[in-house]
């Protein structure tokens, strides 16, 4: 993931979130890279858009840590009662791509 400098001098905020991620969030980690292969950079940039705040592009949770930004729709709420329900590890949340992988299938 690219975690440059801004041409503005200031740090990325989102390289905190990648080296947080990259660390100690080895299954996100791993969802990320899956996405990248089946829709390219985008996933990335994706990651990086939501780390920075925006949302609606990327938010995901593991062991107690969250990265990205919340989506605008209820979606979040759904998916915090389907982790307490049925117990699952991580949760990666990204939006429909139109024509690359955006089926649900991850």
């Amino acid at each position: 993931m690219d975690t440059r400098t801004p041409a503005n001098g200031k740090t990325d905020p989102a390289v905190k979130q990648v080296a947080l991620i990259k660390a100690a969030m080895p299954s996100v980690y791993g969802a990320i890279k899956a996405k990248a292969a089946a829709i390219g950079d985008e996933a990335y940039a994706l990651v990086r858009r939501g780390a920075r705040g925006e949302a609606d592009c990327f938010y995901a949770f593991e062991g107690g840590r969250v990265v990205g930004t919340p989506f605008c729709q209820a979606v979040t709420a759904d998916v915090a009662v389907a982790m307490v329900e049925f117990g699952v590890g991580f949760v990666c949340i990204w939006p429909i791509v139109a024509g690359k992988g955006g089926d649900g299938a991850n």
